[in-house]
């Protein structure tokens, strides 16, 4: 059945498309085919049962005018819960749903519409537009946002506008099960690209993530329960993957942890890190492994990081990697930060414990393991370390605060670590 989306125009295909998906799904579910070639769209929102297929040359070129992304709809933004502008592709409550096949979304961000919100002249801010950060007379939406979270004030009143200037990801799925992302190539995003948020069996398989925008993290499962990504390969302008688990009182409102959750087979180039645990991690985070990637890149800050500080909190624990190779990275092959955006007082203090690293060589990086603790109590321990070689690292390794950290058969610049 042909429902009517325009080929090669700037004729928007987002109603066909939605169509196509409603009808699906209440046909008892099935796939809606995107054919070769370039087809404009605004948001697109899936439904049960239904896979959104696009074959081998087709192109969605999602719309980069904001006023096509209301009304707002409930979702949450670096961790905090808000009705904020429509993801570019959104799922609620459903479950069976699927992106695959060999096409591209393409969000068309660019430094002259989404990415000047960020507020940094890196990415096309000017002084005196309006920003994330800053809104002239009035408070900015980011700001506008923390303080109602920090005031408790009720999710359905934390109503987010155009002026805010918060971006929103590409694709959300919001407590949905059974969710697959699968083949596709995902290009320019206003913000995160993947985000599944309180979502049941997710699977993220051989998905081609490029987009060097801020805050371009790859994927950023949060609060989610049995994950698996693999074979995706990853070039981003923030964390290739990132788990997540609410940020601050919404966090522990929800009290619901990342866990279970495998990465395996990945190539990740540039970001901020490669496989990320936090910031927004209130929820705590538990039993993640991963294992047979590759990350090589001067523009890899780190390979494996953990963040959080004493207002997020979260017990992080059970984090197995294993069989990565490192060409390069800038900074750390393993970073642990509880000091987060130098926050190092506060009622949450966090908690990492039991992790284990076994066979990751690196060529090159400034630090091979560093982590930085408190001096005064102990929220890190019981960490080995087994057979990683860290070559040409030039400032060694840097552990503060940490207890029962063992290295064991491990190499720093060719010397063996005691």
């Amino acid at each position: 059945m042909d429902f009517g989306a325009v080929v090669d125009i700037e004729d928007y295909s987002s109603t066909a498309i939605n169509q196509a998906i409603l009808k699906c799904h209440e046909q008892g579910g099935g796939k809606v085919l995107v054919p070769a070639g370039v087809f404009y769209t605004g948001p697109i929102e899936l439904k049960s049962n239904v896979c959104l297929h696009l074959e081998e040359g087709a192109v969605l070129k999602f719309s980069t005018n904001p006023e096509d992304y209301l009304p707002v709809v409930l979702s949450r933004w670096e961790g905090w819960d808000c009705y904020n502008l429509r993801p570019l592709i959104y799922a609620y409550k459903q479950e069976n749903i699927a992106i695959t096949g060999k096409g591209i979304l393409d969000g068309q961000a660019t430094i002259d519409n989404w990415w000047p919100w960020k507020g940094r002249k890196e990415h096309g801010w000017e002084e005196g537009m309006i920003s994330q950060e800053w809104n002239g007379d009035k408070e900015a939406g980011r700001n506008r946002l923390a303080r109602m979270e920090a005031e408790e004030i009720p999710v359905e009143e934390r109503i987010m506008s155009i002026e805010d200037r918060l971006r929103p990801p590409f694709f959300q799925p919001y407590q949905c099960r059974n969710v697959l992302v699968e083949g596709i190539t995902i290009n320019r995003s206003p913000f995160w690209l993947l985000h599944p948020l309180l979502c049941e069996n997710v699977t993220i398989r051989g998905v081609t993530m490029e987009s060097h925008g801020p805050n371009n993290d790859g994927c950023d499962p949060e609060s989610c329960k049995n994950v698996l990504i693999e074979d995706c390969y990853f070039n981003t302008g923030d964390d290739c993957i990132a788990l997540k688990s609410g940020r601050n009182k919404d966090g522990f409102r929800w009290n619901t942890p990342a866990e279970n959750i495998i990465i395996r087979r990945c190539v990740m180039k540039d970001g901020h890190g490669g496989v990320v645990i936090g910031s927004e991690i209130s929820g705590g985070c538990r039993n993640v492994w991963a294992e047979d990637c590759e990350m090589d890149s001067p523009n890899l800050d780190r390979v494996v990081r953990l963040k959080t500080n004493p207002l997020r909190g979260g017990t992080i624990e059970n984090l197995f990697v294993r069989n990565i190779r490192v060409g390069e990275c800038k900074e750390s092959v393993m970073r642990v930060e509880l000091k987060y955006e130098r926050v190092t007082e506060g009622p949450n203090m966090p908690l990492i414990r039991h992790m284990v690293l076994s066979n990751i060589h690196s060529n090159k990086s400034k630090y091979g393991v560093w982590i930085d603790g408190y001096t005064d109590r102990i929220n890190v321990h019981d960490v080995l370390i087994r057979n990683c070689s860290f070559s040409n690292a030039e400032k060694g390794n840097l552990i503060v605060g940490a207890e029962n950290v063992v290295f064991e058969d491990c190499l720093l610049n060719g010397e063996k670590i005691e």
